[in-house]
């Protein structure tokens, strides 16, 4: 399947060869006149603005992503970025019962460990389920770990070191059992993977646009249940999730019965208008679509990686591995930083290995030109130039 027709509507793809798409996904041309629509919205209304559309704007881009993911309308609400989402979630739960235990996996990323650390408080342990590899996790190992005592799960769908996708369906499923509460992290999954929140049956499910979805920064969505949606009291809140907001009642909370529930103060309108070609881009090319590609391009990038002789720390069975592939050749910091120097776009994560990903505008040609490029940068000894330069952004 070829999906490369999409590729004109990505400026920078006339000007690098961008395979980063699980750190940032390139920028939609609709954008610019996007956000020209937010200037002269603003320039022009003024106040009004609320009225003509700004003050349901988180709800009905959430009700875009929505079908992406195969949740209901109403209930997506639109935050600046996962530790905000996260401490909405965990500011509506009861940290003070008898449940005295989390559980988290090996390969969660930093920002949820800080918040949760920081969160808690002293009485519940912070549980990571043993058999992390740096590839992958033992999810039997993690299931076992949810007990009666176990509060909520925090897991990633797909974990952002390997692209190792995880059978969360076991995790939820043993967390019903007992009782707990199951917050999913899916920035590495939705948009390069299919994702269906009703069949999988989380409490909560966080993920972004940022990525693989290329909405860019500010774009982070949190999905939670319908019986959620009508009992669950975040105490991280503020006007716009009040039944009604602009009475301005000093008094107890009355909640929304939808995703402005999970609101908090005045949106940031300029992000929303900034992340909505990107949704709109997905929903139309279809993530089913985006996947079938995606497992053709990351197979030939292996094939590639293996042929060259450089280690792959990302899960060999494609059923198993997102959309990015680790590879770890000789001296990785310092290829990845030639790589860049060539406007070879990638990334780097200490320990791991330079992080390729391709996305559905990507040209299998492109995919080899990144393995030719690092090939030659170790044989020419173009690496080396490198070698003292530590101080990077990605």
């Amino acid at each position: 399947m070829t999906l490369i027709h999409w590729r004109k509507e990505f400026p920078i793809l006339e000007t690098c060869t961008y395979m980063v798409s699980n750190s940032l996904g390139a920028m939609p041309r609709k954008v610019t006149e996007s956000l020209h629509h937010y200037a002269d919205t603003w320039a022009s209304r003024g106040v009004r603005a609320w009225a003509d559309g700004w003050w349901d704007m988180s709800m009905q881009i959430g009700n875009q992503i929505a079908p992406i993911i195969n949740a209901p309308q109403n209930s997506i609400s639109i935050h600046q970025n996962i530790s905000i989402a996260m401490g909405i979630v965990l500011s509506g739960i009861d940290l003070e019962g008898d449940r005295n235990k989390v559980v988290i996996e090996g390969g969660i990323f930093p920002s949820v460990y800080y918040l949760l650390r920081g969160m808690l408080p002293p009485h519940i342990e912070l549980v990571t389920a043993d058999g992390y590899d740096g590839i992958q996790i033992d999810v039997q190992a993690m299931v076992d770990a949810i007990d009666e005592k176990t509060l909520f799960v925090s897991v990633s769908h797909v974990l952002f070191r390997s692209a190792y996708i995880v059978d969360i369906a076991a995790i939820i499923e043993k967390a019903r059992q007992v009782g707990a509460l199951v917050i999913v992290d899916g920035y590495h999954a939705t948009g390069i993977i299919p994702v269906d929140v009703q069949a999988l049956n989380p409490d909560f499910y966080m993920s972004g646009v940022l990525k693989w979805m290329c909405g860019g920064p500010g774009g982070v969505f949190l999905y939670a249940r319908e019986d959620h949606l009508k009992n669950f009291e975040p105490k991280l809140t503020g006007w716009m999730a009040h039944q009604r907001p602009f009475d301005f009642e000093v008094a107890d909370m009355d909640f929304r019965d939808d995703a402005y529930r999970f609101m908090n103060g005045t949106a940031a309108i300029p992000n929303l208008h900034a992340i909505q070609p990107g949704i709109e881009i997905i929903a139309q090319v279809g993530v089913d679509s985006i996947r079938e590609n995606s497992m053709h391009q990351t197979a030939y990038l292996w094939q590639l990686a293996e042929a060259a002789g450089f280690t792959v720390k990302s899960p060999a069975d494609p059923n198993q591995r997102g959309g990015t592939l680790t590879i770890a050749p000789p001296h990785d910091f310092e290829v990845s930083r030639e790589l860049l120097a060539r406007d070879i776009v990638i990334d780097y994560r200490k320990g791991t290995g330079i992080r390729v990903s391709p996305h559905f505008y990507n040209t299998d040609e492109e995919i080899k030109a990144v393995i030719d490029a690092m090939q030659e940068i170790i044989q020419s000894g173009a690496w080396e130039q490198h070698r003292t330069t530590r101080s990077f952004v990605t």
